[in-house]
C-alpha cells in the first residue's frame, strides 16, 4: 500500500481508503455489529490505514462501530469524520437528505459527540459535510482553524454531496487555506466535477487535495451490478436510474482493454484499473470504495500496487470520454445533478441541471 499526503498538512492517508458509510446501515447490505467491525478490521490488515466516517453514517453507529475496530490499533490510522447534519432532532426519511445544521454551537456539540463514539480524543480529518458554500461562514472557519491549532483535528476538508456537482463549495475548497482536502464523486464515467477541481488547483497553485469517492460509478466499474443484478429497494445504488446502467454496461466494454495483460506486472482487474486511473492524477490523495466484503477489500486494496494507467491508456481513455464512450443515448441522470441552485454548473458551461432535491 501506497501512501498520499493531505495538501501540506503533514497528514498521510492510504492510497485505497475504507468507506465507512458501508458500516452503520443497511444502505449497502445488512451485517450485525461483529461482521462491521470485522470488515474495518480486515481493511486494515490489508494495508487501509485512511478510514472516512461521518456522524450521521446510521445516526452515530458508522462512529461507534469504527471506534470499536481502531480501539487498540488507533496510533496506525488516518481518521476522518464529518458533522454538519443535524440527525439528533431529525428523523431520517429514507435516503433522503437531513436539515444541515453549521451554527458554531452546533459544530462544537457535534465534534464533541463524534469524538465520543469514536473513543478518540483527535481526528486525523474533519470534514464539513455537504455544506453549502454561503453556509461555511468567516465564523466557521475562525472555529476550524481553532480545532486545528488546538490538535482536534490535524487537517480539515470539505466533502460534497449528495449528487454530482457542488462546483461552487469545491472551488471555495480549494481557494480557502484552512481546507486540506475536498472529496467528491470522481470516476472514469463521472468525470466531473472532479476534472474541474483538479484544474483549478493546477490553474491557482493550491495545495488542496482530493479525495476520490464512489470510484466505481456505482457497480458499473466493479461489475457488481450487472444487466442480471436486481437492486433491492433499500441498496443504495437502486437510486440511478434504469438508463444509466444501460448505458453503463456499453461503456464498460469500451474500456476492456485495461484488463489486458500487456505490461510488466501482470493483469489488472478493471476494478483496480479504475482506481489506478484515479490515482493517476497527483491531486487525488485517496479513493475510497463500498466495500462490502472480504474479497472486496483484498482486490481493491491491492490497487495501489498493480501496474498504473500508461501513458497510452490515460490518453485512449481521454479520447474515448470526449465521445461520450461513443454511447449515444440518453443516461438519465439529468434530474439527479446537483450543486445549490444549479447556477454555477451553467456557468461553468456544463451539461447538467440542478437536482430536484
Amino acid at each position: 500500500m501506497q501512501h498520499r499526503e493531505l495538501g501540506t498538512s503533514g497528514v498521510e492517508v492510504s492510497e485505497i481508503g475504507f468507506g465507512a458509510w458501508v458500516v452503520g446501515t443497511d444502505w449497502w447490505g445488512d451485517r450485525s455489529d461483529e461482521q462491521a467491525v470485522g470488515m474495518v478490521r480486515d481493511a486494515l490488515d490489508a494495508g487501509v490505514t485512511y478510514v472516512d466516517t461521518g456522524d450521521v453514517y446510521g445516526h452515530g453507529e458508522s462512529e461507534r462501530i469504527v471506534g470499536e475496530a481502531i480501539a487498540d490499533r488507533r496510533e496506525e490510522v488516518t481518521l476522518a469524520t464529518k458533522i454538519g447534519y443535524d440527525f439528533y432532532d431529525n428523523p431520517q426519511a429514507g435516503h433522503g437528505e437531513l436539515p444541515k445544521e453549521l451554527n458554531e454551537a452546533y459544530l462544537r456539540e457535534a465534534l464533541e459527540s463524534s469524538l465520543d463514539r469514536l473513543d478518540t480524543d483527535y481526528v486525523d480529518l474533519l470534514q464539513l459535510h455537504n455544506a453549502n458554500v454561503d453556509e461555511v461562514t468567516p465564523e466557521v472557519r475562525d472555529l476550524l482553524r481553532e480545532w486545528k491549532s488546538e490538535g482536534r483535528v490535524r487537517a480539515l476538508g470539505w466533502a460534497l454531496g449528495p449528487s454530482i456537482g457542488w462546483l461552487a463549495e469545491g472551488d471555495a475548497a480549494v481557494e480557502y487555506e484552512e481546507f486540506d482536502a475536498v472529496q467528491t464523486v470522481f470516476n472514469l464515467f463521472e468525470q466531473e466535477p472532479g476534472r474541474h477541481f483538479i484544474d483549478t488547483i493546477r490553474e491557482t497553485g493550491s495545495d488542496t487535495s482530493v479525495i476520490a469517492r464512489v470510484p466505481h460509478s456505482s457497480g458499473l466499474l466493479n461489475e457488481q451490478v450487472t444487466p442480471d443484478t436486481v437492486l433491492e429497494d433499500g441498496d443504495h445504488r437502486s437510486h440511478r436510474p434504469t438508463e444509466w446502467y444501460e448505458a453503463g454496461w456499453e461503456k464498460v466494454e469500451a474500456i476492456r482493454f485495461l484488463e489486458e495483460p500487456d505490461h510488466a506486472a501482470g493483469t489488472r482487474t478493471l476494478s483496480q484499473a479504475s482506481i489506478r486511473w484515479l490515482l493517476a492524477h497527483d491531486e487525488v490523495a485517496s479513493v475510497t470504495p463500498t466495500f462490502r466484503d472480504g474479497d472486496d477489500i483484498a482486490e481493491w486494496s491491492a490497487a495501489s500496487d498493480v501496474a498504473p494507467i500508461s501513458e497510452a491508456e490515460y490518453d485512449r481513455l481521454e479520447e474515448l470520454y470526449a465521445r461520450n464512450f461513443d454511447i449515444d443515448r440518453d443516461d438519465g441522470m439529468d434530474a439527479l445533478r446537483t450543486s445549490v441552485d444549479g447556477e454555477d454548473i451553467a456557468a461553468a458551461g456544463l451539461d447538467k441541471r440542478a437536482a430536484s432535491y
